[in-house]
């Protein structure tokens, strides 16, 4: 059994990436701080994800460089040499991340349930999470805390944004027009709708519900390319901001902003975090594993219908986490259903064709 009759003096998270993954981590930390202030958290992560993370209180943060190969591995063990923690929470099952937790000295270590385990996650870790069928992956992650003995049921963020970020974002988008984030690219191809369709939401924003539209993302060149097709496409004028930003500043539009259109990315998990609406587009992934977790009833979930089409089978058949990564499986979503949502985002009644 995981001995939970102590509190530990320190407490070492591994989780490296993505946005999405180390935003739902940060639960884990907020309970830990609420129930055991006097521990002491280290959390091992990814470089670009430490950009992100860097405004959270009470911790220290190792970042790994991913990019640097075996010299980043043994950055990682210097700066951890001669250091033991009384607790691991090994949150992330890939390669890379057993490789990180090998430089890591624990007597404890928790980590994921064998059904969600790969990459010989099981080497790595002492104990598991429970395993629990079909579980969201906020509730997946808080599971670590619930296995420490913390009274974690529901998440709590409180996510720091800066003086520094607020101004860009008040200076981007001023005054108090309502404003549509639209965060067009996921890291993953398939996941992305079209342009053409966010083009023609844009424009239905713009026209009928009178909103200011920004498009943002990181500075990539799949994200930059498909930014400047959606201009073309639209019949007005958007705001690209592609580029542009921090992942500090990204924080502050998110929290600007009255909604946010996103495929399953990770500035879907950090708004929602934020509290702005999310409406998700899924049909590569399922989102009642991996979409907004306070805003599933804005989602457009086309995953079971994509499952029926490219595996000829049932969700329920399938592994929990798969994907639908296939050429066009996001054309299943229409443009009508997003508005749907967007209505109900901003709480607008819909016009007669979209009713039911």
């Amino acid at each position: 059994m995981f001995p939970t009759d102590f509190v530990p003096k320190n407490i070492c998270i591994l989780r490296l990436s993505a946005l999405g993954d180390v935003t739902h981590t940060v639960p884990v930390v907020r309970a830990i701080q609420r129930f055991w202030p006097d521990t002491k958290i280290t959390w091992v992560c990814g470089k670009l994800e430490h950009k992100l993370l860097t405004g959270l209180d009470g911790m220290r943060f190792v970042a790994l460089d991913k990019k640097a190969g075996w010299r980043g591995y043994r950055d990682l063990g210097r700066k951890l040499r001669g250091e033991r923690f009384d607790i691991l929470l090994h949150m992330q099952v890939s390669a890379r991340a057993n490789l990180a937790a090998a430089f890591i000295r624990a007597d404890v270590r928790l980590g994921w349930d064998k059904a969600r385990s790969r990459d010989l996650h099981q080497l790595f870790i002492g104990h598991r999470v429970p395993a629990v069928k079909q579980q969201h992956q906020v509730q997946g992650h808080l599971s670590f805390a619930r296995a420490l003995g913390l009274d974690a049921d529901e998440p709590i963020w409180d996510l720091p944004v800066t003086t520094e970020s607020k101004a860009f974002a008040e200076k981007h988008l001023p005054g108090e027009k309502r404003t549509l984030l639209i965060s067009p690219s996921s890291s993953h191809p398939y996941r992305n709708w079209s342009a053409q369709r966010y083009a023609q939401l844009a424009d239905y924003a713009i026209e009928q519900l009178a909103m200011r539209v920004a498009l943002i993302g990181g500075p990539g060149q799949q994200e930059r390319a498909i930014g400047t097709e959606i201009e073309k496409a639209m019949a007005n004028k958007a705001l690209n901001l592609i580029g542009k930003d921090t992942l500090q500043d990204l924080l502050a539009l998110l929290q600007r902003g009255d909604a946010l259109l996103s495929p399953d990315s990770g500035p879907a998990h950090i708004a929602n975090a934020l509290g702005t609406p999310v409406i998700g587009l899924h049909a590569s992934t399922w989102s009642i594993r991996t979409g907004p977790y306070n805003f599933l009833h804005l989602c457009v979930d086309k995953f079971p219908e994509a499952v029926e089409k490219f595996r000829h089978k049932k969700p329920e058949d399938l592994r929990w986490g798969t994907r639908i990564e296939e050429p066009h499986v996001m054309d299943l979503i229409q443009t009508d259903e997003v508005i749907d949502r967007l209505l109900q985002a901003v709480k607008q009644k819909p016009p007669e064709h979209l009713q039911h």
